[in-house]
C-alpha cells in the first residue's frame, strides 16, 4: 500500500462496519472518516458526495465508499465531473478499475463480499498505478 497517499472514505449504515475495519487496515499518510458514524440509517449521499468533493479538489489522493451494493454510491460519486468511482467486488476488478480506467475512489459493496475481501479489494485499489497510455485516450473522453 502506498503510505504517501491521503485517503478520504465513508460509509452509509450497510457499510459502516466494513469502514471501521478498513480504516484500522489503512497504512497511509492520512485518513478522513467523512461517516456514518453509526449503524442507524443513514443516507448514502450524505457520504458519497463529501468522499467526492474532498478526492475531486484534490484534497485527497482517493477515496473509499462503502454501501450495501456500491451501487448507490458510485452512482452519486459519479455526478461529480472529476470522480471516476468503480464499482469493486474482486481483486481483478480493483487492479483494472486503477490501472486501465485510473479510477479515483473505490466503491465497496458491503453485502455481497466479506470483509477480507474487502481489505485486499482496497490494498490492490490503493497498490495500482494508472498505466496511462491507450488507457489515458479513453480516461480523457470520459468527462461531459
Amino acid at each position: 500500500m502506498n503510505k504517501g497517499l491521503k485517503i478520504a472514505i465513508g460509509a452509509d449504515h450497510a457499510g459502516f462496519d466494513y469502514k471501521k475495519e478498513l480504516i484500522e487496515a489503512l497504512d497511509v499518510k492520512e485518513v478522513k472518516d467523512f461517516g456514518t458514524y453509526s449503524d442507524a440509517s443513514a443516507d448514502y449521499p450524505d457520504f458519497a458526495h463529501p468522499v467526492a468533493l474532498a478526492v475531486e479538489s484534490g484534497d485527497f489522493d482517493l477515496g473509499i465508499l462503502v454501501c450495501g451494493s456500491g451501487n448507490g454510491v458510485a452512482i452519486t460519486a459519479n455526478k461529480h465531473q472529476g470522480i471516476r468511482a468503480a464499482i469493486c467486488w474482486n481483486e481483478e476488478l480493483a487492479d483494472r478499475a486503477r490501472s486501465h480506467n485510473n479510477a479515483n475512489i473505490v466503491c465497496i459493496p458491503a453485502r455481497h463480499i466479506s470483509i477480507d475481501e474487502a481489505k485486499k479489494i482496497v490494498e490492490i485499489f490503493l497498490s495500482t498505478e494508472f498505466e496511462g497510455g491507450r488507457h489515458a485516450t479513453r480516461v480523457g473522453k470520459i468527462a461531459c
